[in-house]
C-alpha cells in the first residue's frame, strides 16, 4: 500500500517503486464503487500528504470533493487548528473517538492509506466495510495494509468490480467478531 500516487510519496524503507498505482487511475473507478456520503478519517501521514496535494490541484473533481468534505484526523503531534479547511482532530484515543462519533453522527467514515489508523480500527471492531483495490502487480517490497500481527479478519465478499487496467475493487463487510476460520 505505501506511494501508490507519487515517486516521493513515501519512500521509508528505502521504498522505490512509489507511483506504482498511477498507471492503473483506479481510483474513478473505485470511487463509483462507493455509497460514500459521509466524512473521510485519516492517519497523520496520509492527512499531511493529501493537504500537501490536494488542494493544489486545478480542473480535478476530486479537488472540490476533498476540500469541502468534513475531514476527521488521528494524529498525537498535530494541533489546531488543522490548516485544510473542514478538518477536526480527534482528541484522545482514535478508536474511542470513532465509536463515539459513530454514535452521535449517521454518516460513513471513509478512510484513504492510515494503514496504522486502519489497524487500530479493526482491533476494536470499528470496520464496517473493506473496499479493496488489488492491482495486477507484486512489488515485492514496502508497506502492507495487513502486517504480520494484523487483527483477525472473517469477511464476507459483498461486490466486485474490474477496471479496463485489470485492476479488482473488491467490497468486503466483516461477518462477526469470531475468530472461527471458515472450514475448520
Amino acid at each position: 500500500m505505501q506511494a501508490p500516487g507519487r515517486p516521493d510519496e513515501d519512500t521509508r524503507g528505502d521504498f522505490k517503486h512509489g507511483g506504482w498505482a498511477a498507471p492503473f487511475a483506479a481510483m474513478q473507478d473505485a470511487g463509483d464503487s462507493l455509497s460514500f456520503t459521509g466524512a473521510l478519517l485519516f492517519g497523520r501521514r496520509t492527512y499531511e500528504d493529501f493537504y500537501s496535494f490536494w488542494p493544489n490541484q486545478k480542473d480535478n473533481p476530486f479537488t472540490e470533493i476533498l476540500n469541502n468534505v468534513q475531514k476527521y484526523v488521528a494524529a498525537t503531534t498535530l494541533k489546531e487548528p488543522l490548516p485544510w479547511n473542514n478538518s477536526i482532530l480527534l482528541q484522545g484515543d482514535a478508536t474511542k473517538a470513532l465509536a463515539q462519533l459513530k454514535g452521535e453522527q449517521d454518516k460513513d467514515f471513509l478512510i484513504f492509506g492510515s494503514g496504522v489508523l486502519v489497524q487500530s480500527l479493526m482491533q476494536a471492531d470499528l470496520i464496517n466495510e473493506y473496499v479493496l483495490l488489488i492491482h495486477p502487480l507484486i512489488l515485492g517490497s514496502g508497506r502492507r495494509l495487513f502486517p504480520d500481527g494484523s487483527a483477525f479478519a472473517n469477511l464476507n465478499l459483498r461486490d466486485t468490480k474490474t477496471t479496463s487496467k485489470g485492476v479488482v475493487i473488491a467490497t468486503y463487510q466483516p461477518k462477526n467478531n469470531s475468530q472461527e476460520i471458515p472450514g475448520e
